[in-house]
């Protein structure tokens, strides 16, 4: 992601990592592509900001599984359960939206 991008990340916020699964994260830490696939399960190519995420209903993560996207109430939710709490944090290469749970990608 230090690449000139532009990607769009959906960045789980420290309270969503502390939430896992007891072992999870220790699990993640011990199998490098497992944590790999993970994080680019968060990642989308291109800089979609929330004017835009809004009219999506799902887009492909550069893990290559698709993150679904549904908007209920006014916000925005992945996979039916992560909320984007901050949206539009502009980076040099994207966009960061915030969320409230870490996305697993779907099992294989």
């Amino acid at each position: 992601l230090k690449g000139a991008g532009p990607f769009t990340v959906f960045a789980p916020t420290d309270e969503a990592f502390a939430a896992l699964p007891a072992g999870t994260v220790d699990g993640l830490l011990a199998d490098k592509e497992a944590l790999k696939e993970v994080l680019l399960y968060h990642v989308v190519a291109g800089a979609v900001t929330a004017d835009q995420v809004v009219g999506l209903t799902s887009a492909d993560s550069v893990e290559g599984s698709p993150i679904a996207i549904a908007v209920k109430d006014g916000t925005v939710y992945l996979n039916d359960s992560a909320r984007v709490v901050t949206p539009d944090v502009m980076a040099s290469n994207g966009v960061i939206h915030v969320i409230d749970e870490v996305l697993l990608p779907p099992a294989d």
